[in-house]
């Protein structure tokens, strides 16, 4: 199985190109709102550390940027229960999908966190600031103070395009990235 973790910037495009793979995806994001929604022992752990702020099930995303935005710890401690779970859905993921030739780690802190493996192709989504800024506007719920708060706590671009096998430039037109996702995974698969 080839592992393949997708890196950029926040509102790069890194879920929209991984999905466009037709690999399996495992997208953090999403299993991080799902764990918001459902998963009672997040709401226990949140509670215990930040009872402040996590009081009822749902954990609703107003109350973590309540959280995040009091104290610049806080983002580092929420983060910290988190991704232990997400790590034990990623590894669940991997067992499902071992079989597969492909699979694409659309996880926004693969590197900080250290998840990836020595062996993994990593590909770098790099688009415009301006476009970024275009498409992270049209998010329900953006708010520029969390996203700077998530900024602070993740690695340089430079460091980790320099990381990075192979570069994907969004120009947010799915032709143009069908086109550099299919060229990309001809050389993977060679």
């Amino acid at each position: 199985m080839i592992r393949v973790g997708i890196l950029g910037d926040i509102g790069s495009g890194k879920s929209y190109v991984a999905n466009i793979f037709g690999y399996p995806v495992f997208n953090a994001d999403n299993e991080v709102s799902k764990l918001y929604r459902k998963d009672k022992k997040i709401l226990k752990k949140l509670k215990k550390i930040l009872p402040n702020y996590f009081s009822s099930s749902p954990i609703k995303k107003a109350d973590i940027i309540k959280a995040i935005l009091a104290n610049e710890d806080n983002l580092r401690k929420i983060v910290k229960i988190i991704h232990a779970e997400v790590g034990k859905k990623m590894n669940f993921f991997l067992k499902k999908y071992k079989r597969k030739k492909i699979v694409i780690l659309d996880i926004p802190l693969l590197l900080e966190n250290k998840i990836n493996k020595k062996k993994d192709v990593l590909i770098f989504i790099q688009a415009k600031k301006k476009d970024i800024l275009l498409h992270l506007k049209k998010r329900k719920n953006f708010d520029s103070r969390i996203f700077r708060k998530f900024k602070n706590i993740q690695l340089s671009l430079d460091y980790k395009r320099k990381k990075s096998h192979y570069i994907i430039k969004n120009d947010f037109t799915k032709r143009s990235i069908q086109k550099k996702v299919y060229n990309v995974l001809k050389e993977i698969l060679k």
